[in-house]
């Protein structure tokens, strides 16, 4: 099992798969480091030597990942809470922020639905 950006990297799979294991790294820009690190796209991990394992390490670690990435995010969406825009506090009620309706769906933001009970009626 190679070991890349301090995650496992599953050995049985194809490098352009094994490497979305990785924070921060889709599809794409898996292609575009294993053409740098003139590595074939197809090839499975375990048939990786140690000298593509470290091209493919240089080349990750160019970018944005994991952790760093992680509390790069956090920190653009506390900003916008702290200036106040319309992203910011839908962030901060919990609500959809690209445009959605809110009255049927959007459940994953909201949560689980939290029921509110009638009032009963005072008999006379």
């Amino acid at each position: 099992m190679a070991r890349i950006a301090g995650i496992d990297i599953p050995k049985n799979k194809r490098g352009v798969i094994a490497l979305t294991y990785i924070f921060g790294i889709g599809k794409s820009r898996a292609k575009e480091i294993l053409a740098i690190a003139k590595v074939n796209e197809d090839t499975k991990v375990q048939d990786w030597t140690d000298d593509e394992i470290h091209n493919i390490r240089e080349q990750v670690g160019t970018y944005n990942i994991e952790g760093e990435l992680r509390s790069e995010i956090q920190l653009s969406i506390k900003r916008l809470m702290d200036i106040g825009c319309y992203r910011g506090i839908r962030h901060r009620s919990g609500l959809p922020l690209r445009g959605q309706r809110t009255k049927n769906n959007s459940r994953t933001r909201k949560g689980k639905r939290k029921t509110v009970a009638n009032k009963k009626k005072a008999t006379k």
